[in-house]
């Protein structure tokens, strides 16, 4: 069973030349600003929109993966439910997910070992979800090989996914990513003082300092936040702006952040 890709054309090229080129160029605008000289991290939060609006940004927190070919070796990524009404955590039956770069193994061997009444099979949501599948190309491009462990957060509380996380947390190996964007669709400046509210709560490891109204994704970073704070780690805020810096209106604008955790 594969998984195919959904917003292929749409949120991103469909062309495996022209997004190689696409993902490439923004790899190599984020090496000009230095970011590939950051240490490995163990956890990423990343953006997922449109590429044209979030990928710089999205660019600048996996520019530092290209050193880690040899390290990261499986990649979970969490991302967010949009479109299919999620009970909890959904996962897949699925062996591999296909971008137009090419087929991802998926670890089933992890996957079939996870035990929680909130975790489930749901290939449906697959389908219809962009936020976990415009992550990949920018893995793929970086890291080249890897196995994912793909989860879709949806009626979920951070505690679940803290307890998610942890089970498949492993050692340098084991690479987290959390997909989300911050705030949606607010004039430029008023997006900007909520995204850098949103980035302090992030920065001080406070789950409690933002609400799903600031982050999509929030279940998905404050299930993070708790671990990095019991884990002692150190958060590093790599990016932080929105679609009004990179495309489109600043009458209303979606937020993006990229962070590290180390």
């Amino acid at each position: 069973m594969v998984i195919h890709p959904n917003v292929a054309g749409k949120f991103y090229p469909n062309n495996p030349v022209a997004l190689r080129q696409i993902v490439k160029t923004m790899i190599d605008e984020a090496f000009k600003k230095g970011y590939e000289k950051l240490s490995i991290p163990k956890a990423i939060i990343a953006p997922h929109a449109g590429y044209i609006y979030s990928g710089p940004i999205a660019a600048s927190a996996y520019a530092c993966l290209t050193k880690a070919k040899n390290q990261i070796k499986r990649v979970v990524v969490l991302a967010l439910s949009h479109q299919y009404p999620v009970e909890g955590i959904a996962t897949t039956n699925a062996d591999s997910y296909l971008t137009p770069l090419g087929a991802i193994p998926i670890d089933q061997e992890t996957i079939i070992t996870l035990s929680f009444p909130y975790l489930n099979v749901n290939d449906a949501a697959f389908n219809f979800e962009h936020s976990l599948e415009v992550q990949l190309p920018f893995l793929q491009l970086t890291l080249e090989a890897f196995f994912l462990i793909p989860l879709l957060v949806g009626y979920s509380t951070p505690k679940q996914v803290a307890k998610v996380l942890e089970k498949l947390w492993g050692d340098s190996e084991t690479l987290i990513v959390i997909s989300s964007d911050l705030s949606h669709y607010h004039p430029y400046q008023v997006a900007l003082d909520q995204d850098q509210k949103t980035a302090a709560a992030i920065m001080t490891l406070n789950p409690d300092g933002f609400s799903s109204e600031d982050a999509c994704g929030s279940i998905g970073i404050k299930g993070l936040l708790k671990i990095a704070a019991n884990k002692k780690m150190r958060p590093t805020q790599v990016d932080l702006r929105n679609s009004g810096d990179t495309a489109g209106s600043k009458d209303s604008v979606v937020g993006y952040g990229a962070f590290h955790f180390t």
